[in-house]
């Protein structure tokens, strides 16, 4: 038993090694075909590899062969500093030019005074004394009048206006509607049943304020021809229009565009007037 054991081994061993050798001889065979084109596949990509290590070396100069990034970057960080510079040299110009604008103003005080009237004048400063207000507003809903159109029983721009054009005409130096300071510039446009007014709507009461002699200022809305027109259909068909003095008012300076975009002439209507009713406004 132990003799066939052996035996059975041996054999083992012997077809193992008989594997091997013919394993071997089969890849020696492959080596040998092939030997000669892998080497000189070898040999072909191991010397182009040195030529274009060699070419990198020549061209590179001892530099990085790719500075162009690196090279726009400091351009640009050189051209902004210089840049930054000349705003620095610019603004210590600007500077010293307002300092020297400054002591020349502080030495010119009577044209500076004038400067000042001027813009009081025209609006731009805040300013306060007598006052006389007048304030429109439209008849009450419950008043309706035959024959008589609906649009006729509200207030509009021309109304305003009259009032504001008697204001001026009595002297007045400064005025206000609804608040906001009007300037010579100021146009006052009916959309709908509001006044715009320096691009705002308003609804009426509709208040108008003046600073000026009140006498003088109260004195010309009596006079005037279209302020008389309205007072008649005050009496009419219920209409507003008080008039009221204060001792004095605050009134704010002009915070809008100086701009005049529209101006065109108004023509009234000149029709006649039906029996028995206001002149038409």
């Amino acid at each position: 038993m132990a003799i066939r054991q052996v035996r059975t081994f041996t054999d083992v061993w012997a077809r193992g090694r008989r594997t091997l050798r013919r394993a071997q001889k089969v890849q020696r065979r492959r080596e040998v075909g092939r030997s000669a084109v892998g080497r000189f596949l070898t040999a072909g990509v191991c010397v182009l590899a040195g030529l274009m290590i060699i070419a990198s070396a020549l061209n590179a100069k001892g530099g990085d062969l790719r500075p162009g990034r690196n090279t726009d970057l400091v351009s640009l960080v050189q051209s902004q500093s210089r840049r930054n510079t000349d705003l620095a040299r610019q603004l210590t110009r600007l500077r010293d030019d307002v300092d020297q604008r400054t002591r020349s103003r502080d030495q010119v005080s009577g044209a500076d005074l004038g400067l000042e009237q001027q813009a009081s004048l025209a609006g731009l400063r805040a300013v306060a004394g007598p006052a006389v207000s007048v304030t429109l507003d439209d008849a009450p809903d419950d008043v309706t009048a035959d024959g008589v159109d609906e649009d006729l029983l509200v207030v509009h721009q021309q109304d305003i206006q009259a009032v504001v054009n008697a204001l001026w005409a009595g002297g007045a130096e400064a005025m206000t509607i609804q608040g906001q300071r009007v300037i010579s510039t100021t146009g006052i446009k009916c959309v709908g049943n509001t006044v715009v007014l320096h691009g705002i709507p308003y609804a009426p009461p509709y208040v108008i304020s003046a600073i000026g002699n009140q006498a003088q200022l109260r004195a010309a809305l009596t006079k005037s021809p279209s302020v008389t027109i309205f007072k008649q259909y005050v009496d009419a068909y219920g209409l507003t229009y008080q008039e009221r003095a204060t001792a004095r008012s605050q009134f704010p300076a002009h915070e809008g565009s100086l701009d005049l975009r529209y101006a065109r002439t108004y023509h009234g209507d000149q029709s006649s007037t039906p029996s028995g009713l206001p002149t038409p406004r």
